[in-house]
């Protein structure tokens, strides 16, 4: 796909561009990281000003260059990420807008895009990461409602959530891909129970969640039952093809400013360090190619982002991690403080590994689904 600028597209960019500069400066002040109850006032607010404006469905509704030009644009100009929008309108939202039915698609995409309601992802647990295919989380049919009991972890912002995108067995003598089910589950239903968890970061946006006897009706159900780890395939192309779009902008601009810090401390003066700020300048430049090919070939493919989501995954997760070692590099002692500039985000990048769907699961997929080897026994 011609992924080339016309007129048209040049004149969104100018538009947006002006919007953000009048409408940034007025925005309040960031809340504070451990207060989620206003970080998710604060990011649903964001939402509601972009769907004002008109840009509130941009990630849905517009074209592959009309959404990249909106990502690269409000990330250069500083505006608030998605934030507790995050699973909502990169996950959720998307995978509704395919796979829900007409009465769900009018349900739950309008608030998302509203800012007026906010989603978590209930898919990992305790005993059910990497192979996501053996969750334990049971639900049975009983009339016309779903009772789910188990736990799940790592639920992204669970704490300040109005539904949750749920991954249940509803056959326990399937085949373990085949006897799982995609719920939206109401956060307010009787018997959940939210724990926070704390990260290296200091952060709590994920959270464990137990479910005891938690009646879900089947109308919540999205695809067919016990279709759910097809429709989830859907969810995790999302996470892994366009969900991590804007960062790749924020990485650029993170070296730009890490060359200004060498500069200004000495740093600069050692030639393997220049070298590797280059090479790393040219590894995110690539992979912004490849997000631009990523997001051509899911509006080729209806929308669903395809394989190769796994690979910019895999290669992007590393990237950054070798980015943020670098800023420790550019530091120095300072790097010890949490408080200086990247030193969060680098404790932050450890788990970019592992969430979405593991380095080595990334590696499995690209094996089988784009170089056509056999599975591993």
């Amino acid at each position: 796909m011609d992924l080339s600028c016309t007129p048209e597209e040049e004149e969104f960019r100018a538009r947006l561009r002006e919007w953000l500069a009048e409408v940034l400066p007025t925005l309040p002040p960031k809340p504070s990281p451990d207060d989620w109850p206003a970080r998710r006032a604060y990011d649903l607010g964001w939402q509601r000003r972009l769907y004002d404006a008109g840009y509130g469905d941009v990630h849905w509704a517009a074209s592959p260059t009309v959404r990249l030009i909106f990502l690269e644009e409000t990330e250069k100009a500083g505006a608030p990420y998605v934030g507790a929008g995050f699973v909502g309108l990169l996950h959720a939202g998307p995978t509704i807008a395919v796979e829900g039915t007409a009465e769900q698609r009018a349900r739950w995409l309008p608030p998302i895009l509203r800012g007026e309601e906010v989603w978590c992802q209930g898919f990992s647990e305790p005993e059910a990461g990497s192979d996501l295919a053996s969750l334990r989380t049971r639900a049975r049919r009983d009339g016309d409602d779903y009772v789910v009991s188990g736990s799940k972890i790592w639920t992204s912002h669970a704490e300040v959530a109005d539904w949750c995108e749920l991954l249940v067995r509803t056959d326990p003598a399937a085949a373990k891909h085949r006897g799982i089910t995609w719920l939206a589950l109401p956060m307010n239903a009787p018997g959940i129970t939210v724990r926070p968890l704390r990260t290296l970061a200091g952060s709590a946006e994920f959270a464990e969640v137990f479910l005891d006897e938690v009646r879900v009706p089947v109308a919540n159900r999205v695809g067919a039952e016990n279709d759910g780890w097809r429709v989830t395939m859907v969810t995790l192309s999302f996470e892994r093809g366009t969900a991590f779009v804007g960062e790749v902008v924020a990485c650029r601009r993170v070296l730009t400013e890490l060359a200004a810090e060498a500069r200004g401390n000495g740093r600069w003066d050692d030639p393997a360090l220049r070298r590797r700020l280059g090479r790393l300048n040219a590894e995110f430049r690539a992979l912004w190619r490849l997000t631009q090919w990523d997001v051509s070939e899911a509006e080729a493919s209806g929308g669903v982002p395809g394989v190769g989501g796994s690979v910019f995954k895999l290669r992007y997760s590393h990237a950054r991690q070798e980015l943020y070692d670098a800023a420790a590099e550019v530091l120095g002692a300072d790097s010890l403080d949490l408080d200086r500039p990247w030193m969060p985000d680098r404790l932050s990048s450890l788990s970019y590994t592992i969430a979405a769907g593991t380095s080595q699961i990334q590696r499995n997929i690209v094996a089988e689904r784009i170089l056509g080897l056999p599975k591993g026994r």
